[in-house]
């Protein structure tokens, strides 16, 4: 099946992750979970906001060296961080020195407080935009994912938050995200995981 592939190990995945293990890791035990945890998904979001113009694979593999240069991204602790600390993360080789994507970092973890005063959670926040079950198909092929790059609901979210005055969180950085932090399930079907997260999912209880 296209989009499908067969591991090593005999496993069905989703195609993008086969042969590298760190890859096939992340895809078998993260991607696609539901998360209501703020850390992690502040995390997440400025991850996928470095990734822009990037493979995944190569934020993950740096994924460590960002924890570290980050605070293990406490958020209230990035909020403080100011020119010297960006000096610092500028000469930091662990990660991807990207003026704009660590001044964005910064920006959007001190616009975090005023995002939570209103919500009360960031995760109730983004689990505001998960997309009604009718509007997803009901068999996921590769050529339905090539089509939601973007959607409404990733394109809603991206907006918000720029009017609210997030970087880098543009519509697709905004549906790789909402992708893995399991708003969305898109794990193709005939993954050997794609029931399993839909089960996670169901069990979750959506933050209000």
């Amino acid at each position: 099946m296209k989009g499908l592939d067969i591991g090593a190990d005999g496993v069905a995945r989703c195609g993008w992750c086969i042969g590298d293990p760190l890859y096939e890791n992340y895809h078998d035990t993260e991607w696609g979970r539901p998360v209501n945890d703020d850390r992690r998904l502040f995390e997440k979001l400025c991850l996928e906001g470095f990734q822009s113009g990037l493979s995944w694979l190569t934020i993950l593999r740096k994924r460590e060296n960002f924890r570290r240069a980050f605070a293990s991204f406490e958020i209230e602790t990035i909020a403080r961080f100011n020119s010297r600390s960006v000096a610092r993360l500028m000469a930091d080789a662990g990660i991807v020195r990207n003026r704009a994507k660590i001044e964005a970092t910064i920006n959007n973890a001190r616009r975090y407080p005023k995002l939570v005063e209103e919500f009360g959670s960031l995760a109730a926040y983004v689990w505001r935009f998960e997309p009604d079950p009718k509007s997803r198909p009901r068999r996921l092929t590769w050529d339905d994912l090539m089509q939601m790059a973007k959607t409404p609901e990733s394109i809603a979210l991206s907006k918000d938050l720029r009017k609210r005055g997030w970087a880098f969180v543009g519509p697709t950085t905004a549906y790789a995200f909402m992708e893995s932090m399991g708003v969305v399930n898109d794990h193709v079907t005939g993954c050997e995981f794609h029931d399993e997260v839909e089960r996670d999912r169901e069990r979750f209880r959506r933050p209000r």
